[in-house]
């Protein structure tokens, strides 16, 4: 029989990919009235979007990527979930991403995938602050919504959207242990709104940025430096840089008071971890808003918590002509 002509120029319609990963919005609760002591990451990416009426009849397509509370993400769930995005993106018929993910950890992920991935489509990552057993469940609303930017004409770049904000990855940060609006965008604002399934912009999407090319052959995750953050605070002392040297570590972040101050017997251990060439960078402990960068050492990452910088080291130790295990 022949072939319909028109078949040949049918146009492809792009689907959208749901990757998941655990977290909250995959857990259950013996009781509905019981959102804190839940089981985290039980329900799979396919559940999750049954349980979702505005999802049907969408052309998604979901995958169970990993399992996990995100308290317990590491370097390789980072990598698997990075290698995965990438082929991801690279598929014709996929039009964007959708990472479901645990808030404990998400500002990190979502730093790790806006430093190492070029995302010329939208990778979305959604969460819940409820389990999915809850009477306030905000996990349905949020994968929907997380579908809704994924679709979106002209979105690209990490993004975010939780509570009916979307965040550009890079800016997000979790502010609220408990409460479902939990994340912020700090200074810069949310980048658009959710409103009754339509995405009123109100910011410009966050540009691709250039993708991190040394990890595409990287070895073993478990080979990468090891950083660590350590706090300024009243008391502190330079101990604790003192035994991490010790133990071989390759980078600090410290978690600075106020714009950046750190306690004079804290600044002296790290001076003398610079000195045996192990670089340190400085964040604000401060929950909402980054730093003025005042010059002073050490140098400064002015809008990252200090979770995101320490990703960011990991990523310019990476990218340096460090040990050759790091390549």
């Amino acid at each position: 029989m022949a072939s319909n002509p028109s078949d040949a120029v049918r146009p492809i319609v792009p689907c959208t990919l749901i990757l998941g990963t655990g977290g909250t919005i995959a857990g259950n609760a013996g009781s509905a009235h019981d959102n804190v002591g839940y089981r985290s990451a039980e329900r799979t990416a396919q559940e999750l979007v049954a349980a979702v009426p505005g999802l049907q009849g969408l052309p998604l397509e979901a995958v169970q990527l990993f399992q996990t509370d995100s308290k317990d993400i590491t370097h390789a769930h980072w990598w698997q979930l990075r290698e995965a995005l990438r082929h991801a993106l690279a598929r014709p018929d996929v039009g964007g991403v959708v990472v479901t993910h645990g808030t404990d950890t998400l500002e990190e992920t979502a730093y790790w995938l806006h430093r190492t991935l070029h995302a010329d489509k939208p990778v979305v990552l959604t969460a819940a602050m409820r389990p999915a057993t809850s009477l306030q469940a905000d996990g349905p609303q949020n994968l929907l919504d997380a579908v809704t930017l994924a679709r979106q004409a002209g979105a690209c770049g990490v993004l975010a959207v939780l509570a009916g904000r979307v965040h550009a990855g890079h800016e997000l940060r979790k502010v609220r242990a408990y409460r479902v609006d939990a994340f912020s965008s700090a200074d810069e604002g949310p980048l658009a709104l959710l409103e009754e399934g339509q995405v009123r912009q109100l910011r410009a999407w966050p540009a691709p940025a250039d993708a991190l090319a040394v990890l595409d052959d990287m070895a073993e995750p478990a080979q990468w430096p090891w950083v660590e953050v350590v706090h300024s605070h009243g008391g502190a002392s330079g101990r604790a840089v003192e035994a991490l040297l010790s133990a071989g570590v390759d980078g600090l972040v410290v978690a600075a008071t106020g714009n950046g101050t750190v306690h004079q017997s804290l600044l002296a251990a790290l001076r003398l971890a610079e000195q045996r060439g192990v670089p340190v960078l400085r964040a604000t402990r401060c929950v909402l808003g980054g730093l003025v960068d005042d010059g002073a050492w050490p140098p400064a990452v002015r809008a990252l918590t200090p979770a995101q910088a320490r990703v960011e080291l990991v990523c310019r130790l990476l990218g340096s002509a460090g040990p050759a295990q790091w390549r």
